[in-house]
């Protein structure tokens, strides 16, 4: 927003253009009409401390830690004018009390104190009201170093408590759903859980029950907080009344580093943070993106790092020797490999590329195809039930990637003809990247057979791998870096939290390695360097670059896909029922 200096052009310009004239702590601004006013004060850097409001969320009012100081001109006597001062404005006449500045909108000329002894004092009082109950467990509580009860307490509280008498005793660790643990003692009914459940999973399963200080959230009768989005509810509690089973108790925060980075469960790709320490990841959580995933994800989409467990890991390059699989360098295997298929003819080979590989990882494909003349070319189109929120239909990341790169946007109807070649014996050789067929009906083992020589690429012991002549070990996508179009059309950068095991290489470097051993040797090593290529390449990607890329991700390609939730975001902001 412009703030307004003493040169401004007149404040009733800004009514023109949809905007009002505020002050905030002194300060004049101009803000959309219409603005909640913590809103108008969160561009002013003049942070309101709050609880129960989330901008996502409707506005109940509930905590009444945001209160503000608010004034207005006041109304001139009958037949007089209203004065202005040099700079065109009104006297403000400051109102008595404060009011909540969550549910309170921003009006012409007006007022607002975030500051000053009437509005740190009435926030002390709410606060010493809302630690009446609260017990006093911050060193055991599994929401120490995020919690906003704690830091406010510290900004607003006092020093001791006047409440002698017994504190209110309330359930604890319940077992409210399958991944979420509530603390009803820990508690400011807040009910940023309920309204979550209520107005974005449409799955109302939480309220309030009793009245008073015995009042207590709870789930309805006969039901559980098992909807796949639960967890966004231990995301957006200010305390640590609602916390994840899966994470409770494994790690304190401030110990775990923070990787920004997309998820690769479908084409939505949801924008995450995944908290590591050491090498080991332990949990994953939606990072706010209003473009792509407003500040929600699925349950299965951040569990899905369980997925690899060390047990399921290819750790090493296979060969198949005698029915049974030896190990073999990397080096000898990309000579193996070229050896069996430099004696082939390029005609009976095809290629099986992976929507799921990064753009780079992608034109590396491409110019291995275009090496090996490989002329038959086919991708495996992933679909899946769509939840009509965060998951979508298409259970490939990179599917735009996938036809930006290879400029086509038939390779899913061609993997039917390659099937088709292998049962006729047209096909005798076939190179997988990062797809395992026998998960797709019709293609299984007996069919693989029929190959004289089959390369595959994986992260987990598979039926594809068992069945493979070369079975190469790939990071997932938490060890993996480059980029990716989302169905919006959206470049976003995927960004590696931990580091693959020793022998395991991403798709990026096993096909640098491979082209190398083809005696392609004016490859960039790490995928920023061979974006450039891409982004010279590509009329989509020019004038861009990993530096100027934002974690938000650039839209680059016109889709018109709307996410089913943000859609439904956008009703619920036009009827003004969020910021």
């Amino acid at each position: 927003m412009n703030k307004l200096s003493t040169t401004s052009l007149p404040k009733d310009i800004a009514a023109e253009k949809g905007l009002v004239n505020i002050q905030i702590d002194g300060i004049w601004m101009q803000v959309p009409k219409g603005t909640r006013i913590i809103e108008a004060c969160n561009l002013a850097k003049a942070q309101v401390p709050h609880y129960c409001y989330h901008e996502k969320l409707s506005s109940p009012g509930n905590c009444r830690m945001c209160l503000v100081q608010m004034g207005m001109p006041p109304r001139p006597a009958p037949g007089a004018e209203p004065t202005y001062d040099e700079q065109g404005y009104q006297e403000i006449s400051w109102n008595p009390r404060p009011i909540i500045s969550c549910a309170n909108t921003v009006a012409e000329n007006m007022g607002i104190k975030t500051q000053g002894e009437l509005v740190e004092g009435c926030r002390k009082d709410v606060m010493e009201f809302l630690l009446i109950n609260h017990p006093l467990d911050c060193p055991i509580c599994d929401q120490a170093g995020e919690c906003t009860l704690q830091e406010y307490s510290v900004e607003h509280g006092n020093a001791q408590s006047r409440f002698k008498e017994t504190k209110i005793k309330k359930p604890k660790n319940v077992r409210i759903g399958e991944r979420v643990r509530l603390d009803d003692e820990r508690c400011v009914l807040c009910s940023r859980c309920i309204r979550f459940m209520d107005e974005v999973a449409d799955d109302p399963v939480l309220g309030f029950a009793e009245r008073g200080t015995h009042s207590k959230l709870t789930v309805h009768p006969d039901k559980l907080l098992n909807h796949n989005y639960s967890l966004n509810t231990v995301d957006i509690c200010p305390v640590g009344a609602l916390t994840s089973t899966d994470f409770r108790f494994q790690m304190r925060v401030w110990f775990l580093k923070q990787t920004p980075t997309i998820d690769t469960n479908c084409g939505h790709g949801i924008n995450t943070t995944v908290w590591t320490r050491g090498n080991d990841i332990y949990r994953v959580t939606p990072r706010q993106n209003n473009a792509v995933n407003s500040c929600w994800m699925p349950d299965n989409y951040r569990l899905s790092f369980k997925k690899f467990k060390e047990e399921l890991r290819l750790l090493e390059p296979s060969h198949k020797v005698t029915e049974a699989h030896q190990p073999i360098h990397w080096t000898k295997a990309f000579a193996s490999i070229n050896e069996q298929l430099g004696s082939a003819n390029s005609e009976n080979t095809a290629l099986i590329v992976s929507a799921s590989l990064t753009n780079e990882e992608l034109y590396l494909a491409k110019i291995l195809a275009e090496k090996l003349d490989i002329k038959i070319l086919a991708s495996v189109e992933h679909k899946q039930e769509e939840d009509n929120l965060l998951i979508s239909s298409d259970a490939n990341p990179n599917t735009l990637g996938l036809q930006l790169i290879f400029k086509l946007k038939t390779l899913y109807k061609k993997l039917g003809s390659i099937k088709t070649g292998i049962k006729s014996g047209a096909i005798k050789n076939l190179i997988v990247l990062g797809e395992d067929l026998t998960t797709i009906r019709g293609w299984d083992a007996e069919l693989l057979g029929h190959l004289d020589c089959l390369i595959s690429t994986h992260s987990l012991a598979n039926s594809t791998a068992q069945a493979s002549d070369y079975s190469l070990p790939v990071a997932t996508a938490f060890e993996n870096e480059g980029t990716m179009i989302n169905l919006s059309g959206r470049l976003q950068k995927l960004n590696s939290a931990i580091q693959a095991p020793t022998n395991v290489k991403t798709h990026f470097q096993l096909l640098t390695s491979w082209l190398h051993s083809l005696e392609v040797n004016h490859l960039p090593t790490k995928p920023e360097a061979l974006f450039i290529e891409l982004s010279e390449t590509y009329k989509a990607l020019n004038g861009i670059t990993y530096a100027t890329l934002s974690d938000l991700g650039e839209p680059i390609i016109e889709t018109n896909y709307q996410v089913p939730l943000l859609a439904k975001e956008e009703q619920r902001r036009k009827q003004g029922i969020i910021a």
